[in-house]
């Protein structure tokens, strides 16, 4: 696969799926033929396009080896989409990451050391994006405050990377068991 001056593979790729709640969340599923096709079964840097809307976004691996991503309420509504429709789905994996937003607790214990601070800014922004999925793959709190504090340390030590991460795996709790994706609600 090819890529433009621009960092975006030359050759998108096409799909249909349905939305569907998980909870609070919307979701959608990359169909397994179309993930098949991205550079990686972890995370994946994209330019998505639903109804003629064109957005950045980083695919979530579903543990499954396809990919998903959460659809918010602004995103529906520039769609004009909702949870239980079908969509046409147009991918351009990029070779760019965006910058992923960092939790308060994590920028805060960040802080609390310039050399961990300033070893955070140096390393790839997919970097950052593995510890801090790594470090809110859990909904107990006293188990993120630990990895937030051994991510500090490894840090300190010039670790770039948590150690002994599955990078395909769903880590976003609210909607995922074991590191997979929870399957579409039966209606």
């Amino acid at each position: 696969m090819s890529t433009d001056t621009r960092g975006r593979h030359t050759e998108s790729i096409h799909c249909r799926s349905t939305l569907f709640s998980i909870g609070v969340w919307t979701i959608l599923r990359i169909a397994k033929e179309a993930s098949s096709q991205l550079p990686s079964r972890g995370l994946v840097s994209v330019e998505a396009c639903i109804n003629d809307v064109s957005f950045r976004t980083v695919l979530e691996p579903d543990g499954k080896g396809s990919h998903w991503l959460s659809v918010d309420k602004a995103l529906q509504d520039s769609c004009g989409i909702q949870a239980g429709e079908a969509v046409e789905l147009k991918l351009t994996p990029l070779t760019d990451w965006p910058e992923p937003e960092v939790p308060e607790d994590l920028e805060k214990a960040l802080m609390l050391d310039p050399g961990v601070f300033a070893l955070w800014k140096d390393i790839t922004p997919l970097a950052r994006w593995d510890w801090i999925r790594w470090i809110r793959s859990t909904q107990n709190r006293e188990t993120r405050m630990r990895r937030i504090d051994a991510a500090r340390d490894k840090m300190a030590k010039g670790e770039r990377r948590p150690c002994c991460f599955n990078r395909n795996m769903c880590t976003e709790p609210e909607v995922s068991r074991s590191g997979v994706l929870l399957d579409h609600p039966k209606e």
